[in-house]
């Protein structure tokens, strides 16, 4: 597939929030990213959570980076909302440039195999440089998903 830039107007997502690391998904009993979602799908939050955009797909938001993908970061599993309110966490993504992976197939196994590629990518292309600011997944399908990275 092929790799897009686009500029992205920031906007509000809203949901459930879990802080941790690279290093700690990599290990099953550290890791907190696939419980997070499975709550919230368990819980049928994409349509609870209160003010949601109705045109709004499942996000999930990467922020509040400590310092790059070896630090520890927040992730949040929601939609996108109007105005934040209730019981859930906020995260407000960043507007700016963004570089567009698309990945097809079983989730999660397809959302895992395009970070394999995000960090590949950026492994072989240090001239790109990542913000660490938002980055975020939008799950276009039930077989498909864009994963937005923040470039400076």
């Amino acid at each position: 597939m092929e790799l897009k830039q686009l500029h992205v107007d920031g906007f509000t997502v809203a949901g459930l929030r879990v802080r941790t690391t690279n290093h700690a998904e990599h290990a099953g009993h550290t890791a907190k990213i696939g419980p997070m979602w499975g709550r919230f799908f368990q819980e049928g939050l994409a349509e609870a959570i209160p003010g949601r955009l109705t045109e709004s797909p499942v996000y999930g938001v990467y922020s509040a980076y400590e310092s790059d993908a070896s630090g520890a970061f927040d992730v949040t599993a929601g939609v996108a909302v109007a105005d934040p309110r209730g019981d859930f966490e906020s995260v407000r993504v960043e507007s700016g440039e963004y570089l567009v992976f698309e990945g097809q197939g079983a989730l999660p196994d397809a959302v895992i195999a395009t970070w394999g590629r995000i960090w590949r990518y950026f492994e072989a292309n240090p001239q790109i440089k990542r913000r660490y600011a938002t980055d975020f997944e939008a799950y276009t399908g039930p077989e498909s998903v864009a994963v937005y990275i923040g470039v400076r």
